[in-house]
């Protein structure tokens, strides 16, 4: 007797549960993924074109600026002269699609994580119940995700956005709840003390004490969907990972090579907006020196003495 007789008895019917499950969301669940995928759509496209067009040089620049402002100069340096090589080995366009997906799914996992991560620090009954279901989004094989998703959605950028949000939420949700948790209790304590509503406790206190493991959870989803630029090729995703895609069944080292190289300039960049490196997370750098510093330093230096009310002119004498 094989080892499959032995339960074939007690063998319980997953796979034709979950066509089932699949078929019967797209039929009874159409005008709600129709909802989803309007704003979903016009998102990626609008970001997709916005960066599409807009020429290398003035992205080059406003990176520059915004890496300075959040981080420090040798960090704008640094992810500038990325992205600069990104253009030199003539991955400019791929990535350009690629970050406008990353940044779309990486927005949607912010909008579903942040309040379930909020929800979960403060039931305990829904961090146990999230767990579970964290972990299997975590631990299922990428292609798994793929199917149902294209069944419901169709193949292309929308798809390919859900399959990352859906690979990349779990981190935040975990870091987010984690943050907030590590919260001290006698801060919560005296800040209900003087008065302060709970909405007030969690912009004010819980929030800005959990910035540094909130920030390490949109790090790690921002590398999780980078990873799963490749995967979602595979259902019609263009960009960088089509590339790494194409060089892979071509047996194409060069092709697959730049396609990775894109990916890993791109993680490097946005991890580092996110995180700057050297610097405490949720940290700001002195005022004075960031591009935003320093054209107000300037203003105030062009700006005229105005004398206050009554007060006499330099070089005369009141009587």
């Amino acid at each position: 007797m094989s080892s499959q007789d032995w339960f074939a008895a007690i063998q319980l019917p997953v796979q034709g549960w979950s066509d089932h499950l699949v078929m019967w969301l797209a039929q009874n669940w159409r005008p709600a993924f129709q909802a989803i995928r309007g704003p979903l759509v016009a998102a990626i496209e609008g970001l997709s074109g916005l960066l599409a067009v807009a020429p290398p040089p003035l992205v080059l620049v406003l990176l520059f600026l915004l890496a300075w402002q959040i981080g420090s100069l040798r960090s704008a340096v640094v992810s500038t002269l990325l992205m600069f090589a990104v253009g030199m080995i003539g991955v400019w366009t791929d990535a350009m699609r690629t970050l406008a997906l990353v940044l779309v799914a990486v927005g949607l996992c912010m909008v579903l994580g942040f309040p379930l991560g909020i929800l979960a620090a403060r039931s305990e009954r829904l961090e146990r119940g999230l767990k579970p279901l964290l972990d299997l989004m975590q631990t299922l094989p990428a292609f798994v995700y793929l199917v149902p998703i294209v069944l419901l959605f169709g193949i292309g950028d929308l798809s390919g956005v859900l399959v990352t949000a859906v690979f990349a939420v779990p981190p935040l949700i975990r870091l987010t709840s984690l943050g907030i948790r590590g919260v001290p209790p006698p801060m919560i304590e005296a800040a209900v003390a003087l008065g302060a509503t709970p909405w007030q406790v969690l912009r004010k206190v819980s929030l800005p004490m959990a910035l540094p493991a909130i920030l390490t959870g949109i790090n790690q989803t921002i590398m999780m969907a980078l990873a799963m630029v490749t995967y979602a090729s595979m259902i019609g995703v263009g960009g960088l990972g089509q590339l790494v895609l194409r060089g892979i069944g071509r047996l194409d080292m060069g092709l697959a090579m730049v396609g990775g190289a894109g990916i890993v300039a791109l993680a490097v960049v946005l991890t580092d907006l996110v995180q700057p490196r050297g610097t405490v997370p949720g940290v700001r750098p002195p005022p004075r020196s960031t591009p935003i510093g320093l054209v107000r330093a300037a203003l105030r230096r062009l700006r005229p003495a105005v004398p206050a009310p009554g007060a006499q002119p330099a070089g005369q004498l009141s009587d």
